[in-house]
């Protein structure tokens, strides 16, 4: 069996008796300075363990969002009415879609960018809009022509006022004059306006009555306008509201959608235009010029673009009074990330977040009196930033751009273009987490580090702090001696 006084020679730690040590005032100092280095090391290793470090690497793109990025937008347009209003995707693949509506919502909006209404919804508008053979066949004038004076008097007078909003230059205002002229002759014979008095075609030439065309927010030629009497009338403005015409335009078509319109009136009561529930291919007009975009698209990960403009397959426009100004609400690339989820992220990385809806908030006015055929683009930049949290191994993806913009003076309709450009290479970053045995070994080593240096210091700083004192006590015994000598002297 072991006994205790073999156990007892494996000591490392043996123990000097208490009489053969003495406490010295300079080992009290130089154990009082290394208790202090070793709380202040410990301190600044604890904050070290703490304190959360990240690693940020560059690697290929690998989404688990597959070949598509969702661009999501709020855009505000005071010059560009909904009825118009085209979202269009093309990309260098070849991808080219026009018009998309499936998730796209249109507000129309006054110029100082407030909603007027509800949401904007235009109905399915056909591809192909017949028009008349008597392009060619001499033109019989049946519509009467309209100024701002005229306008305001006679859609006062008549329950049904069909105005054609024209220019003698447009293709489609060409086609559709001789069908409009014959149908208005038609009924004007069928429908007298002084005996019968309820409905009334007319047209204004919009190079000739530019206010009053802007008034009513037309954009595209020819627009057919139906104004109501009655109801509808609008007193806070003072003018009706009215819908659009979007049906065929061949004489046939249109004489036939002029006689459903008289037959909801009844002739005996010509102060009320009741509303009509033929099957027209009309829509609500919009009520102001401007057009609040708000939805989003998906686009493949390749160079593309995102345009807005004023399009339609049977409208001209003036390129010159088109002004495609904007106000971005908001713009951002990929899913969207909670307010939450971003807040805790950004206690990893501050920086995160800050560029992935930079152009939020900005306005891009071009002054259309000024500079005209002016389209606005915005080159885009994107890169996407994935954070991989050690917590519960969750993952954040956030794709942020950088943006340049421009103003460019173009000979076709103007437009207002979103040019992105999607990098290859995506930013990783990831938590980096510290093991608990590091911190213990770190706080040893420095226990055991200051322990070991003041052992090694406290000879010579004991040898120090002797011959300092020493010096001292010789000076003052010499100048012990010096006053006694000088007390004599003077007694004597």
């Amino acid at each position: 069996m072991i006994s205790s006084s073999k156990i007892k020679a494996v000591d490392f730690y043996r123990k000097i008796p208490r009489d053969l040590t003495e406490a010295s005032l300079s080992g009290a100092g130089l154990s009082i300075i290394a208790a202090v280095a070793m709380v202040f090391l410990f301190g600044m290793e604890l904050s070290d363990y703490l304190t959360v470090s990240t690693t940020t690497s560059i690697v290929v793109d690998n989404s688990s969002d597959g070949d598509f990025l969702r661009i999501d937008f709020n855009i505000s347009f005071p010059a560009l009415s909904c009825e118009f209003a085209s979202v269009d995707v093309s990309d260098v693949l070849g991808t080219n879609r026009l018009n998309i509506t499936k998730t796209i919502r249109k507000f129309s909006i006054d110029p100082q960018l407030r909603s007027t209404g509800s949401e904007f919804h235009p109905e399915p508008v056909p591809h192909y809009i017949k028009h008349g053979d008597e392009v060619y066949e001499e033109t019989v004038e049946g519509a009467v022509p309209l100024n701002g004076i005229s306008f305001d008097k006679l859609s006062h007078k008549y329950p049904v006022l069909v105005v054609n909003f024209y220019a003698p230059w447009c293709y489609w205002s060409t086609r559709l004059k001789p069908s409009w002229e014959k149908t208005a002759k038609i009924i004007k014979e069928r429908y007298d306006p002084e005996t019968d008095g309820r409905i009334l075609l007319a047209k204004v030439d919009c190079t000739l009555e530019f206010d009053l065309c802007k008034s009513h927010h037309i954009q595209g030629y020819p627009s057919i306008r139906i104004f109501r009497k009655g109801s509808d009338l609008r007193e806070s403005q003072g003018h009706h509201d009215h819908e659009s015409y979007y049906g065929d335009r061949d004489t046939e078509t249109l004489v036939k959608t002029m006689e459903d319109l008289v037959a909801s009136i009844p002739r005996e009561n010509q102060k009320l235009a009741l509303e009509d529930k033929s099957n027209v291919t009309k829509r609500p007009a919009p009520l102001t010029g401007g057009c609040r975009i708000d939805g989003y698209v998906r686009v493949k990960k390749v160079p593309g673009n995102l345009i807005v403009s004023a399009r339609s397959g049977a409208h001209s426009f003036d390129a010159s009074k088109m002004n495609m100004s904007h106000v971005i609400n908001h713009l951002s690339f990929g899913k969207t990330v909670s307010p939450q989820v971003l807040s805790d992220v950004q206690r990893l990385i501050p920086y995160i977040g800050r560029s992935h809806d930079k152009l939020d908030g900005r306005s891009f006015i071009n002054h259309g009196d000024v500079d005209a055929n002016v389209t606005i683009e915005h080159y885009l930049q994107v890169v996407k930033t994935e954070v991989v949290t050690k917590k519960d191994d969750t993952i954040v993806e956030q794709h942020e751009y950088t943006a340049h913009s421009s103003l460019a003076q173009s000979v076709y309709i103007p437009v207002a273009k979103f040019h992105f450009e999607l990098s290859p290479m995506q930013v990783l970053i990831t938590e980096d987490s510290k093991s608990f045995s590091h911190f213990i070994t770190n706080v040893c080593a420095i226990i055991g580090g200051v322990f070991t240096v003041s052992i090694l210091l406290y000879p010579h700083l004991n040898r120090l702090f002797f011959c300092v004192i020493g010096e001292i006590f010789s000076v003052n015994c010499r100048l012990l001696g010096f006053w006694i000598l000088f007390v004599t002297i003077q007694l004597g």
